[in-house]
Formats: C-alpha cells, structure tokens, sequence
C-alpha cells in the first residue's frame, strides 16, 4: 500500500510515532545540552519564563518539574509541527537531513525571536556571537536533526 493511497487520518495516526519519539529525543537531548552548559536549575530558568523570574532562585520542587515540562511540551510540539507538514510537503521528509537542520535553525529563531521576548522576563539579549553559534548548532544536531530522522524512519 503506498502512502498516497492513506487516507487523511490514517496518515495522522502513523505520524505519532514520530512525533512521540522525535519529540522525546530531541527534548532529551536538548536538556542534556542545557544541563552541561548551564547546569541543574535549567527547568527553573524555563519555568520563570511562565511564572516571572523570581521563581528562578526558589527551592520548590514542582518549579523545576513544572519548567521540566514546559520543555519538553515545546519539543512535542515542534515536533508535530514538522511531522504534520510533511503530510503537504514531501521534501520534508525525503530530504530529512537538510530539512531537519534548517528546521533546527527555524526553531532556534522562534525561540529568541518570539518566545523569549514574549516571556514573563522578556528576554532580548544581548547575544554573544558565541551564544548564537552555540544555540543555531545545538538546534540544528539536536532538535531538527533527531525530528526528522524519526519522520524518515516511519
């Protein structure tokens, strides 16, 4: 049966495996990322940027859990997206290795372009050409790149 041949739900259906797996790898290894450069208090950070920052230097517990979360919702739902456009553009997925980095790169501008700036401590900078480097790597080897890997593999 080819994939042209699924219809519309049943392809959406086989697209949460990817999603599943994209999503928890790159969120796992993003926060391992974050935990070696910037240490344990990464979800604190994370949860601030709900709650405002003076939950950064807090001692409670659902805090960190909570920024824990909100990291990993991020990395889901970057993952459905590039999985779900894939069902429109299927380059997405057959040039998973040039797409799936560039797509780090696109999720590394929406979060310091829009979410950061958008977030309760309103973070715009400045950046370090070192910081940028950093992150656009970081986005394109460990978030773009295990996305569309998992899209590729289905």
């Amino acid at each position: 049966m080819s994939s042209a041949s699924i219809s519309p739900s049943a392809a959406r259906i086989q697209l949460l495996r990817p999603v599943l797996v994209g999503g928890a790898i790159a969120g796992t290894l993003d926060q391992i990322s974050a935990f070696i450069s910037l240490g344990w208090n990464v979800p604190r950070i994370d949860a601030a940027g709900l709650l405002g920052p003076q939950v950064i230097h807090g001692s409670e517990v659902w805090v960190w859990i909570l920024g824990l979360f909100l990291h990993y919702f991020i990395a889901f739902s970057a993952a459905s997206l590039y999985c779900f456009a894939s069902l429109r553009l299927g380059f997405l997925k057959e040039h998973f290795l040039v797409c799936g980095m560039f797509y780090g790169v696109a999720v590394f501008l929406v979060m310091y372009l829009v979410v950061m700036p958008l977030c309760a401590f309103h973070y715009t900078g400045p950046y370090t050409l070192r910081t940028l480097l950093e992150g656009i790597i970081v986005h394109m080897l460990l978030i773009g790149l295990p996305i569309s890997l998992s899209l590729s593999k289905l």
